[in-house]
């Protein structure tokens, strides 16, 4: 790793209750919380997280770029992944699910001003309400995007050189994956992966450690055969039982899966895993990949680990 993006929990915001935060975020039934901030415990303890996190990148002499620190989000700034999909030379700011985060990319895009060989682009989409399926509230086998336009988080994406594996989910939809394979052209192939859980990223189901070897959560993936075939051959890591680290009462974005498999690759020999994950380091030092135990109290409360918190910019070639 070179050059990484790390978000910021500044201002982050339970934001206005619309369909779209009913149907992607909270379509298990459960009521949307109070809007307004979130506390302010829960804001300091995740950006002191984030400043440990920072520090051990620049140890490992990483270029950290941080959100404009004058954008005032309408939801927050704290996970660059679900936004910022970077790919060679071009950075697309993604048609994202929930309304409230339609102009999150103004926090991000000045972060590539110095750079003359990156083009941006911004995907804008309606959102109407027809974007939206009720029928996900309380079946979580029903997803919350139908397709009458294309929609998706950066983070239903993962990247493997030109391989791009793209979650079909509450946050992304077929259509999503049809315009992220625009977007790209025949510079990478996307492949999809559809049937295994609704909410709502790909990072707390899989993870890349190095060529050949994948992180797997066994309880959404339970067979190969699930994934697609360009990674039925790979070697296959079975992610130990995570360790709850617990949430604010009442405010929780992220179950313990978005904890414990949302690693942070530095390179092939040198993961960012939560704390408390002992046991999945363990399996990790068995494949020979050592592991930076660091805090990361607020990851439930506000959706998002490691790998949420942050985006790749460039990374030295091997």
């Amino acid at each position: 790793m070179k050059t990484v993006i790390v978000g910021d929990a500044t201002g982050a915001k339970i934001p206005k209750h619309d369909i779209s935060l009913r149907c992607v975020n909270y379509a298990d039934n459960s009521s949307p919380p109070q809007q307004g901030l979130y506390p302010q415990q829960v804001i300091d303890e995740a950006n002191e997280d984030i400043s440990k996190f920072v520090d051990f990148l620049k140890d490992e002499n990483i270029s950290v770029l941080r959100p404009d620190a004058t954008h005032d989000p309408d939801y927050y700034k704290f996970c660059p992944r679900d936004t910022v999909f970077v790919h060679g030379n071009n950075v697309l700011y993604t048609p994202m699910s929930l309304r409230a985060r339609a102009n999150e990319h103004t926090a991000y895009n000045k972060l590539f001003e110095s750079y003359t060989s990156i083009n941006q682009e911004i995907v804008n989409i309606r959102r109407e309400d027809s974007l939206y399926n009720t029928d996900c509230i309380g079946n979580l086998k029903v997803l919350a995007l139908n397709e009458t336009e294309p929609c998706f988080d950066a983070a239903n994406v993962l990247k493997d050189n030109d391989d791009l594996y793209y979650l079909v989910s509450n946050s992304g939809n077929l259509k999503g994956a049809e315009m992220l394979q625009q977007f790209v052209g025949d510079t990478a192939k996307v492949h999809t992966i559809e049937d295994v859980y609704s909410y709502m990223h790909l990072d707390s189901t899989i993870a890349f450690l190095k060529e050949g070897l994948l992180l797997v959560n066994p309880s959404r993936i339970k067979d190969k055969k699930q994934l697609p075939e360009t990674l039925q051959n790979w070697d296959i890591i079975w992610a130990p039982e995570p360790i709850d680290i617990g949430h604010h009462p009442g405010l929780c974005n992220s179950s313990t899966w978005g904890v414990s498999l949302n690693v942070f690759s530095i390179n092939e020999k040198l993961v960012v895993v939560e704390e408390h994950q002992h046991n999945l380091r363990t399996e990790l030092e068995k494949h020979n990949i050592d592991c930076a135990m660091l805090p990361m109290r607020q990851a439930r409360t506000l959706g998002g680990c490691f790998h949420c918190i942050t985006v790749d910019v460039e990374r030295s070639p091997e």
